[in-house]
């Protein structure tokens, strides 16, 4: 607190430039009671002035005797106050100098603060790409003037940026168009000191009559090195319309450098293969991944979702997105060899017969799974004394119970139910705290067993604990991902009942994965209920997460804008409803002149339409399946009018010779049943939905014109328009509690068919989007194009949920060849095969994107050696997202110990990410130019010939040649 020498208040003037719209305004808040308590209703409303091209936000107080140091942020506000948008990044701070007098008026000159401007200080960057092997010593502490006025001719100006990007031994300097500021020389110019949490400051007296000043903030290295920041000189110009000050605080945000871009690889944990693993990738390999990725230049390592999705006992639990617990994580990949230092030979004998037998080309989900307990339990049964009652495992159980317990009572009520399904678990159906210590008490015959399962989660922890801190000191970033779902029979829908909706399901409209659709089957969330304790659920879930992962990516971020629900006995993706939305109400319906909701919500069945679908089996399929309500118009009995019932139906005919082909009538019947133009709200009968791609329907063929166009104009209207601000304002409630929760790196999946109020979000936010090159967000191409990717991306020539790079290419000739044409430039045939040289070009496309990540499948990195191509292409896909019980099962067919002896690959690899300027683990200690040889046109006609053999360092069509020097980090 600032004891003030005079009995005078001080005054404060707020300086901030931002553009508004209309009916909008800027309010500052913080955490005292003059500026609101963090009450924005109560802040300090700003007034805009107009200067030059900017609009500029002022607002001035007095603060009262005793004020203390203070928290404040900006906010912009409808004309009730109601908060539109707030900055992003850490709280600011107003600390008056301990030398302050009263009396005195301070201007702050602050600038609005974006989510990007927080990235540098997330963990990801702080703890591994920045990370320092010797912390900075604090110079000088925020609060403290080195100089003071002397005279009424002068302003101490106070100088304050970021920069949490800094080697050893460099200072940084502010140089200027004064001779305070060194008149633009570094060696005169104001050195900064170092005030800890990445900021830099200092002070000097300016003279008013040197102002307006212009400059800028630089890097001075050990050796003498001078580096001036990028960007236009920042100015200071004194403001003639009020009130000039004595002090003039100014914080400059973050010292500008070339953007930062770095590199990375992508493979699920399951498919990583070692000389050492049991059948499946474990936790502890990913310390040999560590050490491929930072050898080949790669930043980062991404993994699929590595929760315990134990459900069906049965190889459809190899799905990993349909979790058992959101905090457990997977028996699968526990490292057995590890749990103890003691293994009887038998026991290892065991495991090695085990690791030859398990050693295939794909993964046995369910022989691995069995194989790994079975030992497991034999160790746990000789260790469980000693580690049950050791610190570590104290600790790690304390910390962990509020789940942990849960899930350990489910596992053996599971188990001892032989069914995941908890409403079918009697009396402990219902979740309560007193049966859940009854059940896991010391006392209960069942705590040996209760036991095992904390004695799995406890090894699991420390195996991937250590993989992670390894990964970090080799500066590689782990990427963890947030599956948009739950399993329907989990821990936290039998726990916390109330935050899902369980007659619903989730999925995703019609879009390029899928023409009719996904249903994922996982109940949607009641982000009403969710809301009401702040959203605790979700930032239990991410603190958890970020005991491993320093970066994560946000699976279908779409969902927390909307999310595509289905009813619960929907099989399939096609008929559902945006959540939340805005939905056609029968009353705006009928002034459209549209009354007949019975035709237009029902299944339309025309005698006809049956004919054309089934032929001279019509008759059967309707005396099975239908009732003829009127002449020739038909509708589904009761017990067969779902999806789920025709499926069920269906598998009672089986055998019989009339439904031979079961899937093909299955898919008929659901065409028909999907043969509706409205949706009726099961909640609301009076609100409707119009179906998606109703004008491909012959429901809507057959009505009149009239019908049509109200319907055509009401259905873009609904998909395209009318929920905007609704989801808009939906993503603003829940996304910042997922991102408040942690300090870990967010990246969203924002493919499929995005909004408009999307990206605006993400941007403000700080969210990187992802862009795959067949999937163009860009409207009318078919093809994205990297160079034109804008930073605050992902890019990738593949994903998970597509074919990889090399099936992708060799499936569709004709496809193939316009890629050849409109991205290579070239008229001639392409290669049948997505041989290097064409896998080589792909691949640096997308290293010389201005993204800030590039990240690769490792299959379409390996496609970079003919020698790794010999397994088929379509082998290497990890996802069907057409199929819903597609195995997940993939493989790579060389292990991480001879990937790292292959010298060949990791320096072709390293040598793309030398080339196109991105950082990579160890850059300090090495010097990178950006060879000048060849030009991209040159090395275009190499490939379209088939003359290029080796790897040229040059860009194409990547980030201009100035752009990809390396930034020193």
């Amino acid at each position: 607190m600032v004891q003030l020498k005079s009995s005078k208040p001080v005054s404060v003037s707020f300086r901030i430039p931002y553009y508004t719209q209309w009916g909008q305004s800027l309010v500052v808040c913080g955490s005292e009671p003059v500026l609101g308590s963090w009450n924005v209703k109560r802040g300090l409303q700003l007034s805009p002035v107009h200067q030059g091209d900017e609009l500029i936000w002022f607002g001035t107080l007095s603060l009262p005797k005793g004020f203390g140091p203070c928290e404040y942020s900006y906010y912009v506000v409808d004309d009730d106050r109601n908060v539109v948008r707030w900055e992003m990044g850490k709280k600011r701070r107003l600390l008056l100098p301990q030398t302050f007098e009263g009396g005195e008026l301070l201007h702050l000159h602050d600038f609005w603060q974006v989510g990007a401007d927080a990235l540098p200080f997330k963990s990801a960057f702080k703890d591994v790409v920045f990370r320092r092997e010797c912390t900075l010593e604090i110079e000088k502490p925020l609060g403290l003037i080195q100089n003071s006025l002397q005279n009424d001719d002068s302003l101490l100006v106070h100088f304050k940026v970021c920069c949490p990007n800094l080697q050893e031994g460099t200072s940084i300097y502010i140089i200027g168009s004064c001779s305070k500021l060194g008149n633009w020389k570094a060696q005169d110019g104001l050195k900064l000191f170092y005030a800890g949490d990445s900021t830099w400051h200092a002070d000097c007296v300016l003279p008013k009559g040197d102002f307006p000043i212009k400059y800028k903030y630089c890097k001075c290295s050990k050796g003498g090195n001078i580096s001036s920041e990028t960007g236009p000189n920042r100015e200071i110009a004194l403001d003639s319309s009020i009130t000039e000050p004595r002090y003039l605080f100014r914080s400059d945000g973050m010292l500008r450098e070339l953007p930062w871009r770095g590199a990375g690889v992508a493979i699920p944990m399951f498919s990583v293969r070692s000389e050492t693993d049991l059948g499946v990738g474990e936790f502890l390999d990913l310390k040999l991944l560590a050490d491929w990725a930072a050898e080949s230049g790669f930043h980062l390592v991404q993994l699929l979702p590595i929760n315990d999705t134990s459900v069906y006992g049965m190889w459809w639990d190899s799905y990993p997105y349909s979790s058992l617990s959101v905090s457990a994580l997977h028996p699968f990949y526990l490292r057995v060899q590890a749990l103890s230092e003691n293994i009887p030979t038998d026991i290892k004998v065991e495991i090695q017969k085990a690791k030859e037998e398990l050693d295939g080309k794909d993964v046995d989900y369910e022989a691995t799974l069995t194989t790994k307990l079975s030992i497991a339990k034999k160790i746990f049964a000789q260790e469980k004394d000693n580690v049950l009652t050791s610190n570590s495992f104290q600790k790690f159980f304390s910390e962990n119970q509020e789940w942990l317990k849960p899930y350990a009572a489910f596992c053996f009520l599971r188990d001892f139910f032989e069914t995941s399904d908890h409403s079918q678990w009697g009396r402990f159906s219902q979740f309560s705290i007193e049966k859940l210590e009854k059940l896991i008490s010391k006392d209960s015959i069942h705590y040996g067993v209760i036991c095992f399962h904390y004695y799995i989660q406890f090894h699991l922890h420390m195996q991937l604990s250590e993989a992670a801190e390894y990964a970090r000191k080799k500066g590689v970033i782990l990427k963890g991902d947030l599956p948009i779902g739950v399993g329907r029979n989990s821990v936290d829908t039998w726990v916390y009942p109330n935050l899902f909706r369980m007659n619903t399901s989730t999925g995703a409209p019609p879009d390029y994965f899928d023409k009719n659709g996904q249903n994922w089957g996982f109940p949607t969330y009641n982000w009403e209920e969710m809301a009401k304790d702040n959203y605790a659920w979700w930032r239990a879930r991410l603190t958890q997460m970020a005991k491993y992962f320093t970066a994560y990516r946000i699976d279908h971020i779409l969902g927390f804008f909307r999310i595509w629900e289905l009813p619960e006995h929907a099989m399939t993706g096609l008929v559902g409803k945006f959540r939340p939305s805005i939905p056609l109400s029968q009353e705006e319906l009928e002034r459209d002149g549209i009354w007949d909701f019975d035709r237009l919500a029902r299944p339309y069945i025309p005698q006809e339409l049956l004919q054309i679908k089934f032929g001279d089996s019509w008759t059967f399929i309707a005396s099975s399946f239908l009732n003829e309500y009127q002449k020739n118009r038909y509708e589904f009995k009761e017990d067969c009018n779902t999806e789920k019932k025709i499926a069920s139906k269906l598998k009672s005919f089986s055998g019989r010779s009339l439904l031979q082909n079961e899937d093909h009538i299955k898919q008929e019947l659901f065409d028909i049943l999907q043969n509706i133009v409205l949706i009726r709200d099961p909640e609301n009968p009076r609100n409707f939905y119009p179906r998606f791609n109703l004008e491909e329907t012959s429901s809507f063929k057959d009505l009149d014109d009239h019908c049509k166009n109200v319907l055509k104009r009401l259905y873009y209207d609904y998909y395209f328009h009318r929920q905007e601000i609704l989801w808009r304002a939906n993503a603003l409630k829940t996304l910042p509690a997922l991102l408040n929760s942690s300090d870990m790196l967010a990246c969203g999946e924002d493919l499929g068919l995005i909004p408009s109020c999307v990206y605006p979000v993400m941007q403000e936010l700080g969210l990187i989007g992802l862009r795959i090159q067949r999937m163009p967000s860009e409207p009318g191409l078919e093809f994205g194009i990297p160079s034109q990717y804008s930073y605050m991306t992902v890019c990738a020539p593949s994903c998970h949920d597509c074919s990889t790079l090399r099936a992708w290419w060799e499936e569709d000739e004709e496809r193939r060849q316009r890629y050849f044409s409109s991205m290579v430039g070239s008229d001639l045939l392409p290669p049948s095969r997505c041989v290097p040289e064409i896998a080589n070009f792909i691949i640096r496309q997308h290293f010389e994107a201005p993204s800030m990540w590039a990240i690769f499948p490792l299959q379409d990195l390996l496609i970079l050696k003919e020698e790794y191509t010999t397994r088929p292409a379509k082998e290497e896909t990890i996802n069907d997202p057409t199929n819903p019980k597609h195995y997940w099962r993939y493989r790579v067919h060389v292990t991480l110990e001879a990937l790292i002896k292959d010298k060949e690959l990791t320096s072709i690899i390293k040598d793309l990410v030398l080339g196109s300027g991105r950082s990579h683990p160890g850059k300090h200690a090495e010097k990178q130019v950006i060879p000048e040889s060849a030009i991209a046109s040159t090395e275009k006609k190499q490939i379209a010939s088939g003359k290029e053999k080796a790897y040229v360092a040059t860009p194409l069509n990547g980030v201009p040649r100035k752009e990809a020097v390396a930034v020193p980090n």
